[in-house]
């Protein structure tokens, strides 16, 4: 989406967490995302009138001359009635004239409606499930109220670009905005005055010479694509035409002369190269490899937008790249389905950029300090949720929190990460994009918690009601005692929001050794004030917690605490030990047969039976997953391995 990655109301935060030079790019960015939004969000996510078709196909004949602000010609589309229907309605803003609808050589009647739809009337209703088309002939000045058409100057040449994210695409061309039906295939077929060039999104079909120094552009995309990513940009581009990726695919960037004399500039073109490389073998293969990925640069100062294929740019920071790129997958290949989840489109974004500052632009110290900002600006305010309830929709700094949305979307990612392990886990969200019911197709939270455990065998429902649908964060208090060959440690947890009563989490553990040596844990931390036991072959010096900034926490402290002692450990009222286990799990505190059940995290029964003392209970049949393991009034988490 449009850039602005952290609301206004913390400056000075913002300028901390983002010393880097090229974060400077990510500066101001939020006024025209929240004017897009200020006149529509009432609406909601979905225009009950156009869910009674499939928009397959449109193909957009136009002429447009940067120097003037106007559109005028045709939009042809193609759809499938998924019942009888009589009408049919486009989004179309009112400040357009239609001047004709045709329909198999016919006209066909037509009224543009004050809430920016146009309703065309058939002459008898059309069957459902027949693929069938009509040409919608308009002109004007399109609307400014998203500020989606925008004509402007570079180096005193005029300039036309589109930026339509999130409901601008009405504003100039009639199409569909609901967050539920993607447009199959896109056909641009753009008349300019030949001076200038057309960038757009998908695959450069042709230029043609016409006659009066015009000339016909078509770009064309085969992939399905929502409408707010549907953009162009026209001016007197210089044309870059490169290859990208292993196997190759081709890199076009459409850029203003004065850019190619810039080095910065160019060389972070180029960098593009290394961070594609990078998101292929982390992400999985580029999705839209058939056509090409670029850069077209636009007049929206201080904003990029992701536009499917070519990323529309005004700034060209490294990190900034990194982000656009990675909204490809995380975006345009699956798109969020609801404002409320944005994040799926921008957490993942911004985990990108971790990826980007781990892997190529930072050493690790520097990415250390990355993380603490992260994680600092992330807890500034004790509240908030990283999903956008419906009741915050109107709310422009709800959806665009750059706090929540974007960074703390990243985060949850990074803890994720942490749970499953590198392997495991960019292996689930290759998965997540490549599922036939999601790819190319728009997705919601529980969408992506399915495919997580179909991925994992590992059900995240109570992780994502904490993380994403709950608010805030945990603060530990962490105390330890070396006694003997053993570690004693006790994990007390308070939250910083109501909303969330625990957060149960692996915490990481770094015990130092006097000599030197180190050992690494992970304690699953399923109940309060939990203790756990470790071997430690070495004397401790210290020991230190969430090391890497593998959680959110915040004000956390570790103590040495000579008080603690295995007895300690031992008249803890109720534990299941080990967790997470592979073949046994063993009850602690209860010394009588205790009848006791296993289920899903979901709430299905896996098991009823009786618990005898100081026996194990064998779970080696159990799939690999979360259950919730209830006996009395004890109800305890735990993960078989």
């Amino acid at each position: 989406m449009r850039k602005f990655y952290f609301l206004v109301l913390s400056v000075f935060v913002f300028q901390q967490m983002f010393a880097q030079n090229d974060n400077i790019d990510k500066k101001g960015l939020i006024d025209k995302e929240m004017k897009s939004f200020t006149h529509k969000m009432a609406v909601g996510n979905v225009n009950p009138n156009t869910l009674n078709y499939d928009l397959q196909y449109q193909r957009m004949d136009v002429s447009l001359d940067p120097s003037v602000y106007n559109i005028s010609g045709s939009v042809t589309s193609h759809f499938k009635p998924n019942q009888s229907m009589s009408s049919i309605y486009f989004d179309l803003t009112n400040t357009l004239t239609v001047s004709q609808v045709q329909y198999h050589g016919n006209t066909l009647a037509f009224q543009q409606l004050p809430t920016k739809e146009l309703k065309i009337d058939f002459q008898s209703a059309l069957p459902a499930n027949v693929l069938d088309s009509l040409t919608i002939t308009y002109s004007g000045a399109p609307a400014t109220t998203y500020n989606a058409f925008s004509t402007g100057s570079q180096n005193t040449i005029p300039i036309l670009s589109t930026l339509s994210e999130p409901y601008g695409a009405q504003d100039w061309f009639p199409t569909k905005q609901s967050m539920n039906d993607k447009i199959d295939r896109f056909d641009f077929k753009i008349t300019t005055p030949s001076q200038y060039s057309v960038a757009a999104n998908g695959k450069l079909m042709s230029e043609t010479a016409l006659p009066g120094s015009q000339k016909l552009t078509f770009w064309r995309t085969m992939y399905p694509m929502a409408s707010y990513l549907v953009a162009l940009s026209i001016t007197n581009f210089v044309k870059l035409n490169d290859t990208i990726g292993n196997p190759p695919f081709p890199f076009v960037n459409y850029i203003y002369p004065a850019s190619q004399g810039n080095s910065t500039i160019m060389s972070n073109i180029d960098w593009t190269k290394q961070v594609m490389n990078t998101f292929e073998t982390y992400f999985g293969l580029y999705p839209f490899r058939n056509e090409k990925y670029g850069h077209m640069e636009f007049q929206y100062n201080g904003t990029c937008m992701e536009h499917q294929t070519m990323s529309s740019m005004s700034s060209w920071g490294r990190s900034v790249i990194a982000h656009e790129l990675a909204h490809q997958w995380f975006g345009d290949k699956v798109t969020c389905g609801v404002w409320n989840d944005i994040w799926l489109n921008e957490g993942f974004a911004t985990f990108g950029e971790h990826l980007a500052n781990e892997k190529l632009l930072m050493t690790n110290p520097q990415f250390m300090s990355y993380l603490l900002d992260q994680k600092n600006y992330i807890t500034s305010s004790p509240g908030g949720s990283v999903y956008v309830a419906d009741s915050n929709l109107g709310n422009i700094g709800s959806i665009f929190s750059g706090r929540l949305s974007y960074s703390k979307g990243g985060y949850v990612l990074r803890m994720l990460k942490w749970i499953l392990g590198d392997t495991a886990f960019y292996q689930a969200i290759q998965d997540y994009h490549s599922r036939p019911s999601l790819a190319y197709n728009y997705v919601k939270t529980q969408d992506l918690n399915a495919s997580l455990l179909q991925s994992t065998g590992i059900n995240f429902t109570e992780f994502f009601n904490d993380w994403i649908y709950g608010e805030g964060y945990p603060i530990y208090d962490i105390r330890w005692r070396q006694s003997g060959g053993q570690i004693i440690i006790k994990a007390a947890q308070t939250q910083s929001s109501p909303t969330v009563s625990f957060y149960e989490m692996p915490l990481p553990i770094k015990v130092n050794g006097t000599g030197g040596q180190v050992a690494y844990f992970a304690l699953n931390n399923t109940t309060n004030n939990q203790y756990f036991v470790q071997s430690v072959a070495f004397p401790v010096a210290s020991v230190e917690f969430n090391y890497e900034y593998q959680i959110l926490e915040k004000n956390s402290t570790v103590t040495q605490d000579n008080t603690l002692s295995t007895s300690d450990v031992n008249k803890e009222e109720f534990a299941l030990y080990p967790n997470p286990a592979k073949n046994e799990l063993y009850v602690k505190g209860i010394d009588k047969p205790t009848d006791f059940t296993i289920y899903f995290t979901d709430g299905k029964l896996v098991r009823k039976a009786t618990y005898q003392s100081a026996k194990p209970i064998n779970i080696s049949e159990l799939v690999p997953g979360t259950y919730l393991f209830k006996m009395k009034d004890k109800n305890v988490k735990f993960i078989k391995k």
